[in-house]
């Protein structure tokens, strides 16, 4: 059913559930995976004297290789093919539109996301990139939730 997949992933513990959601269906299905990462330019690149945002862009930048580094050994060991993904956002770029375009370029089937769970003023603040996506996309998209747990989790309890 599903042969192109999009998943967004930011290195939070939501994001690599819903990479691990990808590969499930990416094996099941057959399905190319394309992990899509987002170097988000934010406040952090306001003109502040005194302030350089060159050492916090540069660390973003370094997750972002690590995460496809490690997005592409995962990928490699599950037998799914498909090339990871990192792009810059400007200040001006929403967030959102650049994952639903990327998965329009790659036309995906899917679009998959965690979703961090933020409520009342952190939401209001921050946003809702996923809930964005959702509501902009012309695909099917999954969210996977903060609140979902993995089995290894609940064997622990």
């Amino acid at each position: 059913m599903f042969k192109r997949i999009l998943v967004a992933i930011d290195g939070s513990r939501t994001s690599e559930r819903a990479f691990s959601a990808a590969l499930d269906l990416a094996v099941t299905h057959q399905a190319v995976v394309q992990p899509y990462y987002v170097v988000e330019a934010g406040p952090m690149y306001l003109d502040v004297p005194g302030y350089d945002p060159s050492s916090l862009h540069s660390s973003l930048m370094e997750q972002g290789a690590s995460l496809a580094r490690e997005a592409a050994d995962q990928m490699k060991a599950r037998g799914v093919t498909g090339e990871v993904v990192t792009v810059e956002a400007t200040a001006s770029d929403d967030v959102a539109a650049l994952i639903v375009n990327a998965a329009h370029t790659f036309n995906a089937d899917l679009l998959i996301m965690g979703t961090h769970g933020r409520k009342g003023f952190q939401r209001l603040i921050l946003g809702s990139v996923a809930e964005r996506c959702l509501r902009q996309a012309t695909l099917p998209v999954l969210l996977i939730p903060s609140a979902a747990s993995d089995p290894a989790e609940k064997a622990s309890r």
